[in-house]
Formats: C-alpha cells, sequence, structure tokens
C-alpha cells in the first residue's frame, strides 16, 4: 500500500514540476488550495454538482448523496436510499434533482426544496454519469454496462414512471456534454471515442475517436468555440472540434482524471493523483498555465460560473490488496471526507 502511495505522489509532483516553467510564462491568473472543509461521513464518492447560485455543491457518497454549504463545509443535507450513487443532476424549473444509481440501475428523483426523496424511476445497468439538457427537455443517463443513454423527462411520474427514450450508444459510456443545439456528445470510455447524439431523434449520428487519448472520462465544452475538452486516462487532455471530430491540440495531464470543465477562456482537469491542470483557451490556440496541486484521490470537481471557485471532494486512501500503480483500488478512510476550496 505505501509503495503506491508514494509512487502516486512522485507522479504528482513530477506532473507539477514538469509545468511550472510554462505557467510561469502564462498571463492566466494563478490558482492555489485555499481552504479545506472536513465533512466526514461513510462511503466513497464520485461526481459533484454546484447549484446553480454556486451556494450548494451536492456530492454522491455511494448509498446517500449529501449537500454541502461551500461557505463554511456545513452538511444541509444528506438524500438517503441509494445503492451506489454516481451524479446528481438539478432541474430548477422543474423544483426537482436526479440521483443516478448504478447498483440497481435506476435514477432517484428528489424535491429541490425540501431535499427529500419523491421515488424513482427505471434506467439501466451501471446508470452512472447524468446530465440535464435544457434543449430536448431530457436528464440524460449514461449506463456503462448498458452501453446505453437513457433520457428521462423532468416531470415524469416517480411512482411508476419510464424513461422517454433510450438510445443504443455501442460501448461504455462515462461522461457527456450537451451543446445546447440538439446534440449531446459521450465520452465511449472502452472504445476510445466520442460517440454524437442527435437528441431530437435520439440516435447516434456520428463516432470519433479520440486518440492520442484513449479511455475518455472527464468531457466539457466550449459552447462559443465548438470544442470539445477530453480527460483521458492515459494522462492526456484532448481538444476536439465539435463540428467534425477533428483534434486540435493535446496536452500532458495528471493520472487518474475524471472530470474537466471549461470556464471564461480556461479548461480545468482534475486528477486523482492529486493535479489540477489548467489550459488557456482560444478557438485555435492553447497554453498550459498551471499544475496546482491539490490532494490524493481529488479526481472529480465542480466549478462556479466565473471560474474563480473550484470544488474538489476527497478523503484519506487506503488502498485495497491487489492494487497496483496503474491500477489503484483506492478505500476512503472512514470520517476523513472533505471538499478543497482552489481559487485565485
Amino acid at each position: 500500500m505505501r509503495k503506491h502511495l508514494r509512487l502516486l505522489m512522485l507522479a504528482m509532483a513530477v506532473a507539477i514540476a514538469a509545468s511550472s516553467a510554462l505557467a510561469a510564462e502564462t498571463t492566466a491568473p494563478a490558482y492555489h488550495l485555499a481552504a479545506t472543509f472536513k465533512v466526514g461521513g461513510d462511503g466513497g464518492w464520485d461526481y459533484a454538482t454546484l447549484k446553480e447560485d454556486g451556494r450548494a455543491i451536492y456530492v454522491t457518497r455511494t448509498t446517500h448523496t449529501m449537500v454541502i454549504d461551500v461557505a463554511s463545509g456545513r452538511v444541509l443535507a444528506d438524500i438517503p436510499g441509494q445503492q451506489r450513487s454516481h451524479g446528481v443532476a438539478l432541474v430548477p424549473e422543474a423544483g426537482r434533482g436526479f440521483i443516478s444509481d448504478g447498483g440497481n440501475g435506476s435514477v432517484l428523483i428528489f424535491d429541490l426544496k425540501t431535499r427529500k426523496p419523491l421515488g424513482s424511476v427505471p434506467a439501466a445497468a451501471d446508470a452512472d454519469g447524468i446530465i440535464y439538457d435544457p434543449t430536448s427537455n431530457r436528464v440524460l443517463v449514461m449506463c456503462g454496462d448498458a452501453h446505453q443513454m437513457v433520457a428521462i423527462a423532468p416531470d415524469v411520474n416517480p411512482a411508476g414512471g419510464k424513461p422517454a427514450a433510450t438510445v443504443d450508444l455501442g460501448g461504455a459510456p462515462e461522461f457527456a456534454v450537451a451543446d445546447g443545439k440538439g446534440k449531446v456528445f459521450v465520452n465511449i470510455v472502452d472504445k476510445d471515442e466520442v460517440a454524437v447524439v442527435d437528441t431530437k431523434a435520439m440516435k447516434v449520428i456520428a463516432r470519433w475517436p479520440t486518440a492520442p487519448g484513449n479511455r475518455p472520462t472527464g468531457l466539457s465544452m466550449d459552447r462559443a468555440t465548438r470544442r470539445l475538452f477530453i480527460g483521458c486516462r492515459n494522462n492526456k487532455l484532448v481538444v476536439m472540434n465539435a463540428d467534425d471530430g477533428k483534434i486540435v491540440a493535446d496536452f500532458p495531464i495528471g493520472a487518474f482524471v475524471d472530470a474537466t470543465a471549461f470556464r471564461d477562456g480556461l479548461v480545468f482537469a482534475s486528477c486523482g493523483d492529486g493535479t489540477l491542470t489548467i489550459i488557456e483557451a482560444s478557438p485555435d490556440k492553447f497554453e498550459p498555465a498551471q499544475v496546482v496541486k491539490t490532494q490524493l484521490g481529488a479526481r472529480t470537481m465542480a466549478v462556479d460560473q466565473t471560474g474563480m471557485m473550484i470544488y474538489l471532494p476527497t478523503a484519506d486512501l487506503d488502498f485495497a490488496p491487489g492494487s497496483t500503480p496503474t491500477r489503484p483500488r483506492p478505500i476512503p478512510v472512514p470520517g476523513t471526507f472533505r471538499i478543497l476550496e482552489v481559487t485565485q
């Protein structure tokens, strides 16, 4: 276990050192780890979702989902009733939130005001990444083992309702992003490609390779310039043209990336080795700006609308027997869960 930890820490140090000279030459604002909120509670964690007003963050914790005040770290609510929760999608217009549950292949629906569960609807096996697409007015669930994207109407009956549509993706999806114009882009992790879904027809209309990136996980988009930012598990951030699938650029990032985000000309990639890579972005020019040292395990994140505040969940980690540096099996230490705040 200690050997794996040392190797991960060494990888983090190398990533930070390799980028320092480039970062010093950029004009992007410098980010730093500003605060740590000790939250505690049992369970692992996956995606983090920030409320539209930026005041609270939803973090799935395997069997429950915590709602945490970002100013104080205080737990505002704890939504129960999940088997293996992954992500949260918020639909303020419907007054509802949706939690993907890979343990039973369903989506739990809760009231945004009371944060009380309303019921659930079936999705498919390994319900994981989840987003809301306003254009199609559908909550979209990426179901890894089923190789499907399941579309759910926000006003679905939480007691006996069914999905509105199911799309065969031809591979295992990770995360997705909508362009606001009727298309959704989905990382297909086992095929090293992005699947393009027409949300009006609810079918795949294109498949684009992510090479030189392999095992794509994190995904975000600059909708103005039509650029996709794809975090890949072979330590690469790939920039793709969302109109034709051409690779525009690629950059080295840390190990075990699980999320990317774009805000105000900056791209962020959070990695489980304890690094947050930041890239300056314009339509056809991309420059490494900074690698921020976070903490081991901080692989997912939520970024506010300005890009100034970044929140990363993590905890102290042990490693299960059989772990290797390339395939670690981290086990969160009970009671050590926390939220890191990175800002300028």
